[in-house]
């Protein structure tokens, strides 16, 4: 049976590279953030931090915590006939209590664990979409309290601490490949 692992943490914790990782090793992958870059394009509104909180707390609102999932669900079930499937950008507990209503036991949740410190340090020096230190913070307290993302990330079934670099972190995830 081919499987879902949707790769959670914190902003900065390296996330993406652990998703880049999976889909170099064969995983279709599912970014639940296009949802929210596709509706920033029909407005017509510059992808930054500010757009697209805007956009993700509208959307969320509107549809409920789940949105990004109900608007991922078919590209999952396309890319999971063929193949494994990796999530990117599962933040709320209502995302994850939907797909797991749909894949059961098929979908684990990974944590990509990274202190405040180094995240921060990452983000400020990150090419796309640098952030400083206030908006890291601003963004960190945005999605636990608006965004309910603490839930996915303590009820993780796997747990890969990134404080060190790429080689180690792609050397951590080998054994979820």
């Amino acid at each position: 049976m081919n499987k879902i692992i949707a790769v959670i943490g914190m902003c900065g914790s390296g996330k993406s590279e652990a998703v880049k990782y999976f889909t170099e090793n064969g995983y279709s992958k599912v970014y639940f953030g296009d949802v929210v870059i596709n509706e920033l394009k029909m407005r017509g509104l510059e992808i930054n931090e500010s757009n697209e909180r805007m956009v993700r707390e509208e959307l969320r609102n509107k549809f409920g915590m789940g949105v990004m999932a109900m608007k991922s669900i078919d590209a999952i079930r396309n890319y999971l006939k063929d193949g494994n499937v990796v999530i990117e950008s599962l933040y709320s507990w209502e995302e994850f209590k939907y797909l797991k209503n749909e894949f059961g036991t098929g979908i684990k949740l990974l944590t990509v664990y990274t202190t405040k410190e180094l995240r921060y340090k990452r983000l400020s020096e990150r090419e796309f979409r640098p952030l400083t230190n206030q908006q890291a913070v601003s963004r960190d307290i945005s999605e636990i309290e608006n965004l309910d993302k603490g839930g996915p990330i303590a009820y993780s079934d796997y747990l890969v601490i990134n404080d060190s670099g790429l080689t180690e972190l792609k050397n951590n995830l080998k054994k979820y490949i």
